[in-house]
């Protein structure tokens, strides 16, 4: 193709980018007129129920007037307006979250009221929700994983040298991740572990977290007249770094870090460009011991993560109790400082 029958095509690319775009803003736009009008109506609704006794009976005469005077307008039924009630008075008094509530669908919103108990359980997931653009499904899906119980109960294990190197490395390494997506035999191995894993990638980025990008698996690095595979690459696109996981279906051993030493040097030798900063590596493992884990990287030279998988949901009511216990160990330890 000559380089005048490239051009008109650029051109034509560069007007859908437009109408993209524009479209996208409209979106945005309606989505944050549509929230803050269920916002108002929910506080007049509240209002009313609050002043002149409202009840149920009030509330469905209302839906039933509002499609009689609107009957093409949506979204008015007595259960939703419930909802824009509940909507309002659950953040009626927490300011720093109204832009946050206006980004995402009401759909979104209504999600997070239903299926979190806290403030700071809602908070949580109305932050990751905008930051990471998540889907209503993919939203849903963090919610029934205990993100939230997760990322409180974490006890990351990491090597120094990654605080030293990568200082924001413990926000986005997990303790645990769940990989309750996988359909795996019985008695599998390490390399159906890395197939399924690959199989489901959109959902594996998810729960690891959206600034993950794929590289490739059974990646090859050739030391010498060797070739060496790592299990799985990736590229950390805050970190600026490449990621090496290693997957081992056993609990973990001390042993297992040299090898993965070892790999995180070919790559920062052979692979990693002068702008990047140095690879981190993560032994995904199926259990671990915590202090066994903390002697083994004590001494390591390497930027490396321990970090444990399961393969089925936890249910919230462990992880509310596992929170439980290290707020009860906190009040214990501040006790004894006086």
């Amino acid at each position: 193709m000559s380089d005048i029958e490239k051009q008109p095509i650029q051109d034509f690319a560069n007007a859908v980018n437009l109408i993209r775009e524009t479209r996208s803003r409209v979106f945005s736009y309606a989505n944050k007129q549509l929230v803050s009008l269920y916002w108002e109506f929910g506080r007049f609704v509240s209002a009313k129920v609050s002043d002149a006794n409202w009840g149920k009976g009030v509330v469905k005469q209302l839906a039933d007037y509002i499609q009689k005077e609107e009957p093409g307008v949506k979204g008015f039924s007595d259960k939703n307006i419930w909802r824009m009630k509940q909507f309002y008075e659950t953040y009626k008094d927490n300011e720093k979250l109204s832009t946050l509530l206006r980004v995402l669908s009401w759909s979104h919103n209504c999600l997070i009221i239903s299926r979190c108990k806290t403030e700071e359980e809602r908070e949580f997931y109305l932050r990751l929700a905008s930051a990471e653009t998540l889907s209503f499904r993919e939203l849903d899906r963090q919610i029934s994983s205990s993100l939230y119980e997760r990322s409180i109960a974490d006890n990351k294990k990491l090597s120094p040298v990654v605080r030293v190197l990568h200082p924001t490395a413990d926000k986005i390494f997990k303790d645990k991740y769940i990989f309750e997506f996988l359909d795996l035999p019985h008695n599998h191995d390490e390399s159906d572990l890395r197939r399924s894993l690959v199989a489901n990638l959109k959902k594996f980025i998810l729960e690891l977290g959206r600034d993950f990008t794929f590289v490739g698996e059974e990646y090859r690095v050739q030391v010498g007249n060797s070739d060496f595979f790592i299990d799985l690459l990736f590229f950390h696109r805050e970190l600026q770094c490449l990621v090496a996981f290693e997957l081992k279906i056993d609990k973990f051993k001390p042993e297992f870090l040299g090898k993965l030493e070892f790999y995180l040097e070919a790559l920062d030798r052979d692979v990693r460009k002068s702008h990047e900063k140095p690879s981190i590596g993560v032994l995904l493992c199926k259990d671990k011991d915590d202090e066994v884990v903390e002697y083994a990287l004590s001494r390591s030279v390497s930027p490396a993560v321990i970090a444990q998988y399961e393969t089925k949901l936890i249910p919230k009511e462990v992880l509310r109790n596992k929170l439980h216990e290290f707020a009860m160990l906190a009040e214990d330890n501040d006790d004894k400082t006086f």
